[in-house]
């Protein structure tokens, strides 16, 4: 059942847990303001996660995962970006 060596589940489980906490980010972020709302740490875990998924999605050589990963990746990158941006030109305006 297991065929890969202990090291790339290590990093595969730790990719699937990180991609994961991010939803329980979300969730204590949003309970404690009373209102739905998305941190960025948020995007810093889907973003951790979806990397070391990825990585382990290239090293078992799943063309599905792979593709999957890599779009995720790209779209929390981007989100992180406009993020950035958002903030540097709100202290640019100040």
């Amino acid at each position: 059942m297991f065929d890969q060596p202990v090291g790339w589940l290590v990093i595969g489980f730790a990719g699937q847990a990180l991609f994961s906490a991010r939803f329980l980010v979300q969730w204590v972020y949003s309970e404690r303001r009373k209102r739905s709302l998305i941190p960025i740490a948020f995007w810093y875990f889907s973003l951790a996660g979806g990397a070391t998924l990825f990585t382990y999605a290239l090293h078992i050589g799943d063309p599905v995962f792979i593709l999957g990963q890599s779009l995720g990746v790209l779209i929390y990158t981007r989100n992180l970006y406009f993020i950035h941006r958002e903030r540097r030109q709100l202290v640019q305006a100040e």
